[in-house]
């Protein structure tokens, strides 16, 4: 997300012959902004807090757990499958390479001042604040798909199973809780699955209003849901999440000795996808 441009509209025809111009922050533009409803993301947000009544101090505090579950995870090792990246000298790495080895957001917070933010959307009595929204972080992820047979014909031990996945879309402005509707439809695709059936749950955390709302609609435990932190703490590159979360649910099912789980995720344009996953291994 870094290296995403600010667009210089018009600059192709000659720009502006008299007066200003301006730039237009290309992460905003295209990756953050209600298109439907013509405000940030944040804004929506900020509607589904008031909606169902979660207070600042709830989104802080929840924001705060992220972070700790987070670093509890890092320090226990348990992200086996995060990969050591190299970036080649810059001048802000002194002219070295550099090596990142973990996430890094989860040690970069000050959880004292997290109560202390302004609020970054809704400046008037707002309680989403950059610090209980998901960070702005660089970050990639792959993962192999492939059927039984094959990966049984290349001697291959699959971790997990897809059991089922769904889909569900609402109003855009209301796209914070639309993983509450697409996590029924997955579990019926599951073959008829229960809600009761399922371990652990993985909620992108967009906004920390995103999994308190949902946690609520679905009546879940708090203690069964991004128990080692979200994208609060983790970060949420836009595009990465959905394979991130996936991840990061088969990490818990294994740590915790655990069968079935679910991850879910809400999209701008008020959509959402969950998928259910059987651990094997």
């Amino acid at each position: 997300m870094s290296n995403v441009p600010h667009y210089l509209p018009n600059s192709r025809s000659g720009g502006p012959i008299l007066g200003h111009g301006t730039t237009i922050d290309g992460v905003i533009h295209d990756g953050l902004w209600d298109i439907y409803n013509n405000q940030h993301m944040g804004m929506c947000a900020e509607k589904c807090a008031r909606q169902y009544s979660i207070s600042r101090e709830e989104q802080d505090a929840y924001a705060m757990q992220s972070y700790q579950r987070a670093r509890a995870a890092l320090e226990a090792g348990v992200f086996e499958e995060v990969v050591p990246v190299k970036l080649p000298p810059s001048r802000k790495n002194k002219g070295e390479v550099v090596e990142i080895s973990q996430d890094e957001e989860p040690a970069n917070a000050k959880l004292d001042k997290i109560s202390s933010l302004k609020p970054a959307f809704d400046r008037d009595g707002g309680s989403v604040t950059a610090a209980n929204s998901s960070s702005l972080n660089d970050g990639a992820c792959a993962l192999i798909l492939m059927t039984e047979d094959d990966a049984l014909d290349q001697g291959i031990a699959p971790l997990a199973r897809i059991r089922g996945f769904g889909d569900a879309a609402q109003n855009p402005v209301d796209f914070t809780t639309t993983p509450s509707l697409a996590v029924p439809v997955a579990l019926q695709n599951a073959g008829g699955l229960e809600l009761s059936d399922i371990d652990y749950h993985e909620i992108n955390e967009a906004f920390a209003v995103v999994a308190l709302a949902n946690m609520q609609l679905l009546n879940l435990e708090e203690s069964k849901v991004n128990v080692f932190g979200g994208a609060v703490a983790l970060g949420h590159p836009i595009g990465m999440s959905g394979a991130r979360i996936i991840g990061t649910l088969y990490d818990v099912l294994k740590q915790k000795d655990a069968t079935m789980g679910c991850a879910s995720i809400c999209n701008g344009g008020g959509g959402a996808s969950a998928i259910i996953i059987e651990r094997l291994n």
